[in-house]
């Protein structure tokens, strides 16, 4: 075996995560607290370093999202009939430089379970460009999985060039709140929802400390960018920084109609995320198993889905659904079938093979069906929206904790109580559903 000299920052990086344990010494309590704390003194620095990165990635990453969905809406009518050519294209490029790669986020939960040991770094350019061209002919489809698969690969990558031997996955951890972090700007969300998704009902506490360095890095690199300064404004025409909504109105939980109205909306929510999550993982498999032909498949079946996202309402259900978030919230047109076909197109355009993430439409299929039974239940509507935006996000995902706090970090503490109670029975009618197939639920083993 070759041994190969480290120069540069790699030598320094390599040196810096050697603990110096010596095999066959014994290590007092003392000893390995102080080995803890310096390992975890060493993972910071590079959650710096990789929030930075990451950061920077999750800026082009979005801006140029911004641009492309920008330009679509002014002609999609020219760019939706290029929809099945446009699959055939992601189809191609896949299969041309990283057929791996199609995986997706199911490589990033196998590397955290310790699966695998290696993302292909031709993930990050290939679910990019498929995201960019996705959304250019008009798919329904999210972003959130492109940053949480950029910030893992990037940031598993440099862990393993430094020779970094973990027992946990605290670097792949670190990467994925950056990449969350970077993009959506909520820095306190993606951490918690990094440290959950891996396996639901589990913790990993070692990677808080460098993931929440990692995000709020992130986070401030993507800001300080310019990314989000583009975004569609919610009145006024005042320009934002990123998506935040300063709700006014509270609704206090008091009395036995409004707890009623409460286990309602959760039940819905947690319905409407328990839909989308059963019916992607199903549709994956039927559409696999009936045009087993990934080509086909996509150029086939894109079609009937340009077809149908072209008549219906004109491009309405097209893109992240930042639309749909923003009539929301600024009290414009939400029709009572707007959740459930923003729901279907998603559904359909992700699991014929487009790429892109699934957070963006679940924030839009949650915020629309709040102002809906926000309407029948006398409730504000934009209350209502705003715990549909987190609980359906939650439960589609199957995380608890991530949507109350993405909850508070987009719309204010003013209605915690009734968002964190939504979130609850949310994540509690889901039964362990997830859109993330490869998420592996924690079971706890009792012992005398």
């Amino acid at each position: 075996m070759t041994s190969v000299q480290c120069t540069g920052l790699s030598a320094f990086f390599d040196g810096f995560f050697k603990t110096g344990r010596l095999k066959g010494v014994t290590m007092t309590k003392e000893t390995i607290q102080k080995e803890h704390r310096i390992l975890q003194l060493k993972y910071a620095v590079l959650a710096v370093v990789v929030g930075i990165c990451v950061g920077i990635v999750d800026t082009i990453f979005g801006r140029g999202l911004l641009a492309i969905s920008a330009f679509r809406t002014a002609h999609w009518r020219c760019l939706l009939p290029f929809l099945p050519l446009a699959g055939l294209l992601i189809v191609w490029m896949y299969h041309h430089f990283s057929i791996l790669s199609l995986k997706g986020m199911s490589l990033v939960f196998e590397t955290g379970q310790k699966k695998r040991d290696q993302i292909p770094l031709a993930l990050v350019p290939l679910v990019m460009l498929g995201t960019w061209i996705t959304h250019l002919f008009g798919g329904s489809a999210g972003r959130e999985g492109v940053a949480v698969q950029i910030g893992a690969t990037l940031s598993h990558e440099a862990g393993r060039r430094l020779h970094i031997r973990e027992r946990k996955p605290v670097m792949l951890i670190t990467g994925m709140a950056a990449g969350f972090g970077g993009l959506f700007q909520t820095p306190l969300a993606a951490v918690f929802f990094a440290m959950e998704v891996i396996v639901a009902g589990y913790l990993e506490y070692d990677a808080l400390l460098p993931a929440l360095i990692a995000a709020y890095t992130a986070s401030f690199t993507s800001h300080f960018l310019g990314l989000e300064k583009l975004k569609e404004t919610i009145e006024k025409g005042q320009r934002v920084e990123k998506f935040a909504v300063d709700i006014q109105d509270t609704w206090t939980v008091t009395d036995l109609r409004s707890m009623i109205s409460l286990i309602a909306l959760g039940l819905a929510f947690g319905l409407a995320g328990r839909c989308f999550s059963v019916l992607l993982q199903k549709a994956k498999k039927l559409f696999g198993e009936k045009i087993s032909n990934p080509l086909i498949r996509i150029g086939v079946m894109a079609i009937p889905l340009a077809a149908l996202l072209f008549v219906i309402h004109g491009g309405r259900y097209t893109g992240l659904g930042t639309n749909l978030i923003s009539a929301s919230f600024a009290g414009e047109t939400i029709y009572g079938y707007d959740w459930i076909l923003k729901l279907l197109f998603t559904v359909f355009t992700l699991s014929i093979g487009f790429q892109g993430g699934e957070v963006t439409p679940l924030f839009s299929i949650g915020a629309s069906l709040g102002v809906v039974l926000g309407s029948i239940l006398g409730i504000p509507p934009m209350i209502c929206g705003a715990l549909g935006y987190a609980a359906v996000f939650g439960s589609a995902t199957n995380t608890l904790i991530a949507p109350i706090l993405i909850g508070l970090e987009v719309f204010g503490t003013r209605n915690t109580i009734p968002l964190i109670l939504v979130c609850i029975l949310a994540y509690l009618v889901n039964g362990n559903h997830s859109i993330y197939g490869a998420q592996q639920k924690a079971l706890c083993r009792f012992e005398e």
